[in-house]
């Protein structure tokens, strides 16, 4: 019998990839005749799962067509869910637009990291003597010449007093981007990581305070439990029940956004487009350290 394929083309940042892992198993039962293969942007998160036949990373698909196209019975799915009016509109989650995109019930799915028996043993390498505690202060590309990135890092007179709050208690561990300020007294991650290892220090901390970025996605992959700090995005889109989700207020509506298209902020975050004048206003600090 001739086999068939499904294929699925997932192209965006470390992040959006680890949501897309979510669907795999729906997936997998619902063309359950079909061997799935995925052309992603990080396929080295894709490799343990066990609901993949093979994975490629996008642009280097050797013989991809005459393999899995060239007449052959295959589905080939490349949707792109940031351009759905529902996710431009914020109405719905990313994993249930691309449920509605590729025709899946939308079961509040969450993502899957699956490591492997080496990645497991490789684990001990982020063991401290004090328990752990992963601050994730900022997020985005490490070639990025952003120092503070409004929309989705935490200000770091927040990360101060976080750091005020849990420094007796716990071995912070604060990641953040090299041109990012540091806290004192911490262990700074700042430097370039494989995702799996990036991963893996999650596995093993005790507590996790994070921000919209790869981390909260790979958190929910590995069912731990974190408090998100939301600021230009929203929970209600990206973020997961599973987390303990902290919004920043509502900003004054008298911003505007000259070179905005479809969204209205960019995750650069882009000076001219704040619309806080004080961290007070983003944050009530108190409530948010008490509640953390």
């Amino acid at each position: 019998m001739e086999e068939k394929y499904l294929v699925w083309h997932i192209e965006g940042g470390l992040g959006k990839n680890v949501a897309s892992t979510s669907l795999l198993k729906s997936l997998s039962e619902k063309y359950n005749d079909r061997k799935i293969i995925v052309v992603a942007s990080y396929p080295d998160i894709f490799l343990n799962n066990p609901y993949i036949y093979r994975v490629y990373r996008v642009n280097n698909t050797q013989y991809f067509y005459d393999d899995f196209i060239k007449n052959k019975d295959t589905l080939v799915f490349r949707h792109e869910p940031y351009f759905e009016s529902n996710h431009i509109h914020k109405r719905k989650h990313l994993i249930d637009n691309w449920c509605t995109l590729m025709d899946l019930d939308y079961e509040n799915q969450i993502p899957l990291i699956s490591l492997n028996l080496v990645q497991q043993r490789n684990l001990f390498k982020w063991q401290r003597e004090k328990p752990t505690l992963i601050l994730q202060t900022n997020g985005g590309p490490f070639t990025s010449d952003v120092v503070y990135s409004w929309t989705r890092d935490i200000p770091f007179d927040i990360s101060l007093k976080i750091w005020e709050k849990f420094k007796d208690e716990y071995h912070i561990i604060q990641i953040c981007k090299p041109n990012s300020r540091k806290l004192p007294d911490v262990e700074v991650v700042d430097y370039e990581l494989s995702n799996i290892d990036l991963f893996s220090m999650l596995a093993i901390s005790e507590k996790r305070i994070l921000i919209d970025s790869c981390l909260q996605h790979a958190a929910a992959g590995l069912s731990l439990p974190s408090s998100v700090l939301w600021i230009g995005t929203s929970p209600k889109v990206f973020g997961y029940t599973l987390h303990n989700n902290f919004t920043a207020e509502i900003p004054r509506q008298q911003t505007k956004h000259p070179n905005s298209y479809l969204f209205d902020y960019s995750l650069d975050g882009v000076p001219f487009e704040c619309p806080y004048y004080s961290i007070e206003e983003m944050f009530d600090i108190d409530k948010l350290l008490e509640k953390i």
